[in-house]
């Protein structure tokens, strides 16, 4: 049975609300530096940053992204949907590269390839 687009929208926003909600996180606390000293520094910083504009909308997006992975699960069978997950690790090292300035090197291009030739054969040999 062909897997129709309204399901494959749903994993394309399962996993753009994944690779959000990392670079949002990710942009927040690079704003902070390193932590602080002793434990209860740590955790006050820790707080502030949890209910911060750029967390909050991370918190959100992996809820909606959580909501729309219900959904694709009452349709899909895990096998065939978790390998889209994957594509997380391509996208989000990509997003970093170009919003944080982070290294991509060769060796992650050639990882990231790894991951697409496995999530075809997942796919497409599915049965």
């Amino acid at each position: 049975m062909p897997v129709s687009l309204k399901v494959h929208l749903l994993i394309f926003i399962t996993i753009a609300t994944t690779v959000y909600a990392q670079l949002a996180v990710k942009k927040q606390m690079a704003g902070l530096g390193s932590l602080p000293e002793g434990l209860l520094a740590k955790l006050g910083v820790l707080f502030a940053a949890l209910v911060s504009p750029w967390v909050f909308t991370a918190i959100v997006a992996i809820f909606l992204g959580a909501l729309c992975w219900m959904s694709i699960l009452t349709i899909l069978t895990l096998s065939y949907a978790y390998p889209f997950m994957s594509l997380t690790f391509i996208l989000v090292p990509l997003a970093s590269m170009f919003f944080f300035n982070e290294p991509f090197s060769w060796n992650r291009i050639v990882g990231a390839l790894f991951i697409v030739a496995g999530l075809c054969i997942s796919s497409f040999f599915n049965s």
